[in-house]
């Protein structure tokens, strides 16, 4: 009988470490030329997940060298105060970057907000502009978790050309970007989603899956075609606390050459990569790009 084989865990955590250490030695140089980079973050309302996640960005910016500005609105906040606010913030010449954190109340229009915010300062990647860019394989902000994905696959040298990868999700935020970037990357690319009618089939195809579906643990182990390398986006409390991805973890990795676990896999990657994104647009500024 054949032992199983256990699966190369992809470090998130260690490969967000060094792209900071990239990020931070970027943005000391943007400061010494006048630059310091600065980032805006507006948070409308109290969710206790957006509290923790914006925490999470402003320490870590902090950390590197950006400069955070923090917008904090009532959960009443109707959409033209909060296109106000974007207005002022695109005219602010110490603003690199501008966070709107994600979600919004009900009663505000995202998308007449999303697509309020200068391009140049969407450090998020998810204004129409911006996703035409990528789309064209000219990139000016790619979405950071897309990015993050990416930069793991390239720490674990997985060669993308030729492969077959399938992305599920369809996401404006992740499974679409993401298809994009594997494609300009020479893969062979499916997309699934809640409509596919044989999920299972499509992930044994994969030799590179990308899971971003937010159900825990949907795609069994069962489904990984042996020696496929899996990303795993999802990000799903259960009851009791314990975080699992969308992939159930333990059975692929007995059949993957490599995985991202949950948590320490992606989440790392989607603060690290905003901050690159800052630095870029500090960089322009600064005019040494």
């Amino acid at each position: 009988m054949t032992a199983a084989v256990t699966a190369a865990v992809i470090d998130g955590k260690a490969v967000a470490a060094e792209l900071l250490r990239e990020v931070q030695a970027r943005a000391a140089v943007c400061t010494a030329r006048g630059a310091t980079p600065g980032l805006a973050v507006v948070l409308v309302g109290d969710d206790p997940a957006s509290q923790v996640y914006v925490r999470s960005k402003e320490r870590r910016a902090a950390e590197v060298g950006v400069q955070t500005r923090d917008h904090r609105l009532p959960a009443s906040t109707d959409t033209q105060t909060l296109l106000a606010l974007v207005a002022d913030l695109n005219a602010d010449p110490g603003i690199d970057g501008i966070l709107v954190q994600l979600p919004l109340p009900r009663q505000v229009d995202s998308t007449a907000v999303l697509r309020a915010i200068d391009p140049a300062k969407d450090v998020d990647g998810f204004h129409p502009d911006n996703l035409g860019l990528l789309m064209l394989g000219t990139p000016r902000f790619v979405a950071c978790t897309p990015q993050g994905c990416m930069r793991l696959l390239a720490a674990a040298k997985v060669e993308l050309a030729g492969k077959h990868a399938l992305v599920v999700g369809r996401s404006t935020i992740v499974g679409k970007p993401m298809a994009q970037l594997l494609m300009h990357a020479d893969a062979t690319v499916t997309i699934s989603h809640s409509r596919t009618v044989d999920l299972a089939a499509e992930v044994a195809r994969a030799e590179v899956l990308v899971a971003a579906i937010g159900r825990p643990e949907h795609i069994q182990g069962s489904w990984i075609r042996p020696g496929a390398v899996v990303i795993d986006v999802g990000m799903n409390r259960l009851e009791g606390g314990r975080l699992v991805g969308d992939v159930a973890y333990a059975a692929a990795a007995e059949r993957a050459s490599a995985i991202t676990p949950v948590p320490g896999g992606v989440g790392p990657m989607t603060i690290a990569c905003l901050l690159s994104n800052v630095v870029d647009a500090a960089e322009r500024r600064a005019g040494s790009r």
